[in-house]
């Protein structure tokens, strides 16, 4: 087997989300029409814009003990930010607002994911004249379960937070997608594949996006690099016999893209088709005259097509 190739996947078609400037171990990022200041590990080079430009609704400050993460710590709000505001992406409508976290409801860097996975949809219902059932685990706000399902597919949403599910329930009805065929579970991943297995239920496409740790709504506990390959092997086999893909989407810091393109390798090695590889990363807006285009990479992917 030759060395694979990997790519870099970027969304160029955002307009109410934007990365503005990078540097000192920090991102200045637009949501809408409020600007944030989050931790980014990676950004070791300078910023481009000056000190006044930085002008934040709200900074999220990491807790010195987080070395690795940058997950823990807490935001410093201004008090005319909303707790919650309308972004839209394509015909999606959502809701951003700042989690403990340090997230925003949402990951913008995934839409270049919900277009290729909106494309293998129409091309499924043109080969198969129906709408492809897709199983979509660790689903968190469900904007790839709602873009889905917006592009003609039956989704089966699964996470093991009441509070993920309640927003992609908002999510939902801010779409307008309350009569779209999607399935909302409360449930832990793992446990969730083996009773459809056991069901014997099968998908044409599953979408999964995997915490480095995790709980489950019953005290499962989940650790990526001890039950990524036997979720894997377990969710292949829910893929029906004209099944058209399967993205993994790992955001754990020590993982990389060659991982998550054996560990598929290995779970699909029975399935024809093809495995791509490589970064989730946002464009630098922020572009001084003869300067070089920066991109800040935020997750390694693999994923597999059908064709």
């Amino acid at each position: 087997m030759t060395a694979p190739h990997l790519t870099l996947l970027t969304s160029a078609d955002w307009h109410d989300y934007e990365l503005l400037d990078s540097g000192d171990l920090k991102k200045l990022e637009r949501f809408g029409d409020f600007r944030f200041i989050r931790p980014e590990p990676q950004a070791m080079w300078r910023p481009r814009l000056s000190a006044d430009s930085w002008a934040a609704d709200g900074v999220f400050r990491p807790d010195k003990n987080d070395t690795e993460n940058n997950e823990s710590g807490g935001w410093h709000l201004s008090k005319n930010l909303p707790n919650s505001w309308q972004m839209r992406y394509q015909e999606l409508r959502f809701l951003a607002r700042p989690t403990p976290f340090r997230h925003l409801g949402f990951f913008p860097e995934q839409a270049a994911h919900w277009n290729w996975c909106a494309d293998k949809i129409h091309q499924f219902q043109q080969r198969h004249n129906r709408h492809p059932r897709i199983l979509n685990l660790f689903a968190y706000s469900g904007l790839a379960s709602l873009h889905a399902a917006a592009a003609g597919a039956e989704v089966t949403h699964v996470d093991a937070s009441k509070k993920a599910i309640a927003q992609a329930f908002e999510n939902r009805d801010a779409c307008g997608l309350q009569d779209t065929p999607i399935r909302f579970i409360t449930d832990d991943a793992i446990g969730f594949v083996a009773r459809e297995i056991r069901r014997r239920r099968t998908y044409d496409g599953i979408i999964m996006d995997p915490p480095k740790y995790g709980r489950g709504p019953k005290g499962e506990t989940w650790r990526l690099e001890e039950d990524l390959r036997r979720l894997l092997g377990q969710a292949t086999d829910l893929l029906s016999g004209d099944a058209l893909f399967l993205v993994l989407t790992i955001y754990a810091i020590r993982a990389s893209s060659m991982a998550a393109h054996f560990t598929l390798v290995d779970a699909l090695k029975e399935r024809p088709g093809s495995i791509e590889a490589g970064e989730l990363a946002i464009e630098e807006s922020a572009l001084p005259d003869g300067d070089t285009r920066r991109y800040v990479s935020q997750a390694n992917f693999a994923r597999w097509a059908a064709y």
